[in-house]
């Protein structure tokens, strides 16, 4: 470790022999210390709200999930919306919270040009901007100081408050900052739609899904949370005329396409609420509050849909239905919201940040391969089987939305009353998620289940195949959430500019769905392995690489896409892998490290490249393994970018600006490399910088050792 650490970076170049020996011997040791640090980071209770005891559970992962800035200014704008910025609704420890998150807004502004950004080193992000200022102004901030004259100018640079997005507007209509006619039209009759209909709660996302209702009753009712001229932000705004009108554009190249005809149907739809012709609105608020209070029980989920946005949303919305706050839906809504805050280490007890949800089963799942690719098992490992007893206890047998996309024979068959016992599983991202398990955490923990040993094990794994091969689409491929299609003109919706109103297939979850299947024992001549090959072979961009939807970027997507493909026992010498091949060897950077831009799902000259990264550096080599073997020059460089980065004692920790420093055996990663929505949001999974260097350190360790044994 000593000799290959002080050689400069980019020194190995694959072929000498002192220094192929210096790695080997290095690479033992690095993943020794990385289990190590891994399992120090183990949880035996669960993240509760601010204040209450922590309840014990088995051993787990779950690490931070950092946003951006957003999350804490959305956050505080609903409390001001909900009358609870001050006392008596809000407490002292509440206020405190409050100023904390408006600290840690000001520390994310950026010193180029004043504004935030959606991850460190981005552009500028305009409805990011405005609502961070708006807090700020809010929290006391005196609009001639220079951080908000700075900020107030560089918003105003950018087009001003017209610009922002159709959900960041929704708030600014809510405390009377812009007219209710600035929101896209959401109509709570989309709940009473037949199912045959083009747009229908089952066709769109599952994330949207639980989005539109709250919203829909907000645009239904229209709430309003009246500010003084002082607490407004009209200087915000280029022209004030934009302030009641929708910030899309009527798209004069395609006057027949499918953005000028949901413009019209905007328009009409504003114009019959005006006239008060929905006949059928109080039957609808009625059953979309019923849908809502459906997918909150507290039996089922950690808040509606699990995730940040829509439970922020569903207490706007009953408040405008007239809930009252101790109301138990909306006391169980605000508990599962506040679990969220992460507090600061020591020394940074100012700040305080928000994470949009939990992501113990995908952390879990995750690092539970990364182990047992180090060897681990469970019959040898007392801790490794109570993580696996945790997982298995978080597999979801409740029949949620997902249901309803099936095929007629599997909804039949998931369905059936008095079946003689449930013979499929699947799992979500979250504590608990009940309606919304996602293909991607299945697929990942049921391998890693399967890899780590137990007759109990595989039959959890197995009930999850039975669930993945269900959800396949007509295509080949999977999506997250459902069983769907490619509905490319609903992207046009006007409240569709958060890029994800639905969920089509993908590449990285087809091959991580691919390589679970072939390692929970589905033949590689499947019909639906065969089918899952196709889907990926065609969804693969020319210069060889896939797209990531969940993982910046097509660094990621290529991992997955070609991980799936090897499984399913595709030939390493076809043309269409070698071109694969070609690419990663192209994007390597000098230090021996891969990296990729976020910025590259905007601007396609950064693909694949960037500043290196413990996570992209971990993807890309295992993609290298898979397509070329351990003894690649090219692996070997990375592999040795890995072992040379490694935190140790005397590495210094985190930046302070990001207040959360890694154990020895980690590793250092400022970069976001997870996604949320491209080209919307970003997430800093922080676990993503320790459980995938070590997957794929030993990945190189077996591989070579299995090269060495045969030879």
């Amino acid at each position: 470790m000593t000799e290959l650490a002080s050689r400069p970076e980019g020194l190995l170049d694959g072929h000498d022999p002192v220094e192929v020996e210096a790695l080997a011997g290095a690479v033992g040791p690095s993943i020794d210390r990385a289990l190590d640090a891994l399992y120090g980071k183990l949880q035996r209770s669960e993240p509760v709200r601010p204040g209450d005891t922590a309840a014990p559970c088995k051993a787990h992962w779950c690490a931070e999930l950092e946003g951006d800035s957003i999350l804490n200014t959305e956050y505080i704008l609903m409390k001001w919306i909900l009358g609870q910025e001050q006392q008596p609704e809000a407490t002292k420890d509440e206020l405190d919270r409050f100023e904390r998150c408006a600290n840690y807004i000001r520390l994310l502004q950026r010193e180029e040009d004043g504004l935030w950004g959606q991850y460190p080193g981005s552009p500028p992000d305009i409805s990011a901007s405005v609502k961070a200022y708006f807090v700020l102004k809010l929290m006391g901030d005196d609009i001639n100081a220079p951080h908000m004259a700075r900020a107030r100018e560089g918003i105003l640079k950018l087009g001003g408050a017209e610009k922002i997005n159709t959900f960041s507007m929704f708030y600014l209509a809510c405390l009377g900052q812009a007219e209710w006619s600035a929101c896209p039209s959401i109509p709570p009759e989309v709940v009473l739609l037949p199912r045959w209909s083009p747009f229908h709660l089952d066709k769109v996302a599952a994330w949207t899904r639980t989005m539109i209702l709250p919203l829909a009753i907000c645009t239904a009712l229209r709430p309003v949370r009246e500010l003084t001229s002082e607490q407004g932000i009209e200087e915000l705004w280029v022209d004030p005329k934009r302030r009641s009108k929708l910030n899309q554009s009527w798209d004069t190249s395609h006057p027949f396409g499918w953005t000028n005809a949901f413009l019209t149907i905007d328009k009409a739809l504003k114009r019959a609420q005006r006239m008060g012709v929905f006949i059928s609105r109080e039957k609808a608020l009625k059953k979309a509050e019923r849908w809502i209070v459906n997918r909150v029980r507290a039996e089922t989920t950690h808040g509606l849909g699990a995730i940040f946005p829509p439970m922020v949303y569903i207490q706007v919305a009953f408040k405008a239905l007239g809930y009252e706050r101790d109301h138990a839906v909306m006391r169980e809504a605000e508990a599962q919201l506040d679990r969220f805050f992460v507090d600061m280490p020591e020394g940074r007890e100012d700040l305080c940040r928000i994470q949009p949800c939990f992501s113990p089963v995908w952390d879990t799942g995750t690092a539970l391969y990364a182990v047992t690719e180090a060897g681990r098992r469970r019959e040898s490992d007392e801790t490794l089987a109570e993580i696996c007893d945790w997982l298995m206890e978080r597999e979801i047998g409740h029949v949620g939305d997902w249901v309803n996309n099936l095929r007629p024979g599997d909804r039949e068959a998931f369905t059936r009353p008095g079946a003689p016992g449930r013979d499929w599983g699947c799992w979500a991202f979250e504590y608990s998620n009940e309606w919304y398990p996602d293909a991607d955490d299945t697929a990942m923990v049921a391998m890693a289940l399967w890899r780590a040993g137990g007759d109990q094990n595989r039959e959890a794994a197995r009930r999850g195949v039975r669930w993945m091969r269900a959800l396949q689409n007509d295509d080949g491929g999977w999506a997250a959430f459902d069983r769907t299609r490619d509905r490319r003109w609903m992207e046009h919706v006007p409240f569709a500019d958060h890029n994800a109103m639905q969920d089509p297939s993908c590449a990285d979850i087809t091959g991580r769905v691919l390589e679970s299947l072939v390692t929970c024992g589905v033949s590689k001549d499947d019909p639906c392995v065969r089918d899952g090959v196709e889907y990926i072979r065609s969804d693969q961009r020319d210069f060889g690489g896939w797209f990531g939807r969940w993982g910046v970027n097509y660094i990621y997507g290529t991992w997955q896409a070609v991980g799936g493909l090897v499984h399913a026992g595709e030939d390493l010498d076809a043309p269409y892998l070698r071109k694969s091949s070609q690419w990663l060897h192209s994007i390597q950077n000098e230090d021996g490290g891969f990296g990729e831009d976020a910025d590259s799902y905007f601007d396609e000259s950064l693909i694949g490249r960037g500043p290196s990264t413990a996570s992209q550096t971990a993807w890309a080599v295992m993609t290298l393994m898979y397509l070329d073997g351990p003894d690649d020059p090219a692996v070997r460089r990375a592999i040795a970018y890995l072992v040379r980065t490694q935190l140790t004692e005397d590495t210094p920790a985190d930046p302070p600006r990001l207040t959360i420093g890694e154990p020895a055996g980690s590793w250092h990663e400022e970069w976001y490399t997870g996604t949320g929505f491209p080209k919307v949001f970003y997430l800093r999974y922080h676990l993503y910088r320790h459980y995938f260097p070590l997957m794929a350190l030993a990945r190189y360790r077996r591989l070579t050792e299995a090269a060495a044994s045969a030879s």
